[in-house]
């Protein structure tokens, strides 16, 4: 279409919004030489981001709502059906009908093992065809569910917007796509940049994830996170248009880094770059497994940023309740979230080896972190020292019973269900410390029943040093009470 064409159409459509739905059919009438409705009704999904627009059910087009979305969101159950046959089409057309026996399905296994072996080891990883389709066979899944869960924090707290840019950087085989367009409602308009180095994971997003939803416009950017510049795509160019309300070089309203930053040379240099690019009340999303070695590194790069006072804060959910407080201990946390249902894709290429469950990944253990530059946090407590003890400060409170105030950064660390071990953070420790409950009570069952990532008051709590572990242990018994604090 020419450009005078188009340029018409949108006229006609920038008229019709502020009068009723906007129709193809018909702004068709009102254009030089009648389109297609068809092709008008293309133009328009093409122009939607830069005109504010959301795409109905019935074909036609009304300004995007104000204000922030109100999720629905319960969890994550299965990966859903429809994008699992996207995938075993892609199977099928590279390997055959029955591309989860013989030597393909032997490659397809064999290359899962090397990336566990390799993702366990912090190896490098190359992605060939084959490594691109093992990979989106075992992790899809769990990365559709991450991103959800993730995304989630932010939206409950009515930081997610109907009108979104987002810069999804590694965006890897699509899965946190797919989970971020299922998550959003229907009438959220979102422009999804995608930068990922890999042409063959790329190859795989374009099949698997480019048109999740019909507000949803993505653009894919085959380049290295380093190589990329935010701020300078083709999306952005629409920005005199009104694409963007471009200020001061932010204008990414979410950064996604989601199993990316343990491949960088330098992840910290990376995130404060791109951290330039996003807007004043954006968030930067960091998600890696919760392995031991990724999960610390995720950690390690959140602390650097975090600890310059110009580059953001963390919103969760590692809070920091002391003004002064600056966490030097190992920092290996992670949440875990109910496993989902063994998809199909996953089944056939396990049965086929002997159903060891080998080839199964339902599990949703993952470690995250969520930046802010407007210093917005999930709960905005300080701590007193008047009142409570300072983790910083441990080694005084030794055999005595004080009172503190501490986010819950794990899920049950114990074996079997006697004596239930927490990890438990306030931003200010060097040595690790776990509240490890020992006496349930009425009064004390918050630990227990507290979601990762909440704050909760202990008082009467006994301080213990653990030789054995290096680290303190908060023992919570019968004279303890532990109270959840609201955000």
């Amino acid at each position: 279409m020419n450009d005078d064409r188009r340029e018409k159409i949108r006229e006609n459509a920038k008229y019709l919004r502020e009068v009723r739905p906007i129709d193809p059919d018909e702004i068709s009438e009102y254009v030089e030489g009648q389109p297609h409705p068809g092709v008008v009704r293309q133009t328009l999904r093409e122009e939607a981001p830069s005109l504010g627009l959301v795409e109905r059910e019935d074909g036609t087009f009304e300004p995007v709502e104000e204000g922030p979305i109100t999720p629905a969101f319960h969890g994550v159950e299965a990966f859903p059906t429809e994008y699992g046959r996207r995938l075993e089409d892609l199977l099928v057309e590279r390997f055959g009908p029955d591309w989860q026996t013989g030597e393909s399905g032997d490659r397809l296994r064999e290359t899962i093992r090397r990336l566990k072996e390799d993702y366990f080891r912090n190896n490098p990883v190359e992605y060939d065809e084959t490594a691109a389709l093992g990979y989106a066979v075992y992790h899809l899944p769990d990365n559709y569910a991450v991103a959800q869960y993730v995304l989630h924090e932010l939206a409950e707290a009515g930081l997610v917007g109907r009108h979104l840019r987002i810069l999804d950087v590694g965006a890897g085989v699509g899965g946190p796509a797919l989970g971020i367009a299922d998550y959003l409602p229907d009438d959220a308009l979102v422009e999804y940049e995608a930068v990922e180095p890999s042409d063959s994971a790329a190859d795989v997003f374009e099949r698997v994830a480019t048109d999740a939803s019909r507000n949803v416009h993505v653009e894919l950017h085959r380049e290295t996170a380093e190589e990329f510049e935010p701020g300078e795509s083709d999306a952005f160019d629409r920005a005199e248009r009104g694409a963007f309300d471009a200020e001061d070089g932010r204008e990414y309203d979410l950064m996604l880094f989601a199993n990316v930053l343990n491949e960088l040379d330098d992840p910290e240099a990376v995130v404060r770059r791109y951290l330039d690019a996003l807007a004043d009340d954006g968030a930067l999303l960091a998600i890696e497994p919760a392995d031991r070695e990724t999960s610390i590194g995720l950690r390690k790069v959140e602390r650097a940023v975090a600890d310059d006072a110009r580059a953001a804060t963390v919103f969760a959910p590692t809070l920091r309740l002391w003004p002064d407080g600056r966490p030097t201990d190992r920092g290996w946390s992670f949440d875990v979230k109910p496993d989902l249902e063994v998809p199909g894709f996953q089944r056939k290429l396990d049965d086929a080896a002997g159903a060891s469950r080998e080839f199964v990944n339902v599990d949703v253990q993952f470690s995250y972190s969520i930046l802010r530059p407007d210093g917005q946090r999930k709960a905005e407590f300080t701590a007193d020292a008047e009142r409570t003890a300072k983790m910083a400060e441990m080694d005084r409170h030794v055999t005595n019973r004080i009172d503190l105030v501490a986010v819950k950064l794990s899920h049950s660390l114990a074996e079997g269900d006697r004596n239930p071990l927490f990890k438990i953070g306030d931003g200010s420790e060097s040595e690790d410390h776990f509240a490890v409950l020992t006496n349930e009570t009425s009064l004390n069952s918050d630990l227990r029943t507290a979601d990762y990532g909440d704050l909760l008051a202990f008082e009467g709590v006994l301080a213990l040093w653990n030789d054995d572990e290096d680290a303190y242990n908060l023992v919570v018994d019968e004279e303890t009470v532990v109270d959840g604090i609201p955000v």
